[in-house]
């Protein structure tokens, strides 16, 4: 009885967090063919940034997965560098310059 409860509950929560990884990966997948076949810079930008932001949120995941709430620290961190590494770009792209 106790071990069809702890395989209920474990299904409750494994099956969501496999979908929404494998609905991340898809997302990862899609997006690498946009960046390596953008029309323009900027479309090439914005996939590695959206790449970018689905590698924070598997990170989160996995930290959730994993039952350790310190990854999602790691995430944000990722997250937030993510942003300024953009905005770098793009600002170079414009100006030639970082200054």
């Amino acid at each position: 009885m106790m071990l069809a409860v702890a395989a209920e509950s474990m299904l409750r929560t494994d099956i969501p967090t496999l979908v929404g990884g494998v609905a991340l990966l898809t997302g990862v997948l899609l997006l690498l063919v946009r960046a390596i076949a953008g029309p323009t810079t900027y479309d090439r930008i914005l996939a590695m940034n959206a790449i970018g932001t689905k590698a924070a949120l598997m990170i989160a995941l996995i930290g959730f997965m994993t039952e350790r709430p310190d990854f999602l620290d790691i995430a944000l961190v990722y997250a937030i560098l993510n942003f300024l590494a953009t905005i770098a770009i793009l600002k170079f792209i414009r100006h030639r310059r970082l200054g």
